[in-house]
């Protein structure tokens, strides 16, 4: 009977361990991002949504064909826009961060070719840019990690 209890002491010991290794709680991924990449992004983010915001002067200058306004509008306070999108892009991660550099460079490219349609005049590959530049510049921007 003593061998029994001996037995059943372990069996029982044996269920505990068992059941306090597989019932323990998930481990926490780590965080996506670390502070400093979150901060660095936060401090760029601002002026990149500013310059979002600014867009509908582009437009209207677009609409009006005035064509000197144009240049100087993708210059002038859109000049900035390149390094900010690229600070912001370096710190993110995987494939956010290609993703991210491949939209900003499309994006430039709009910019680069309305650039070339307001030096020639042609309104209809202006507004067509403009556009396609919007879409690229709200999908860089949903790439932004939030927090």
């Amino acid at each position: 009977m003593r061998r029994y209890r001996s037995i059943l002491a372990s069996i029982l010991a044996l269920v505990m361990v068992c059941l306090v290794s597989c019932g323990s709680p998930q481990a926490a991924k780590p965080p996506a991002y670390s502070p400093t990449q979150l901060q660095i992004v936060q401090q760029y983010e601002g002026n990149v949504l500013k310059l979002r915001d600014r867009m509908t002067e582009l437009e209207q200058f677009i609409v009006n064909r005035d064509w000197v306004n144009v240049g100087t509008f993708i210059h002038g306070p859109l000049g900035d826009l390149r390094r900010d999108m690229g600070y912001i892009s370096r710190n993110l991660s995987g494939k956010a961060q290609k993703t991210a550099s491949q939209t900003a460079k499309d994006l430039f490219v709009h910019f680069e070719t309305i650039d070339a349609a307001a030096d020639a005049g042609n309104y209809s590959l202006a507004v067509q840019n403009y556009a396609q530049a919007i879409k690229d510049f709200d999908a860089f921007l949903s790439l932004i990690p939030k927090g």
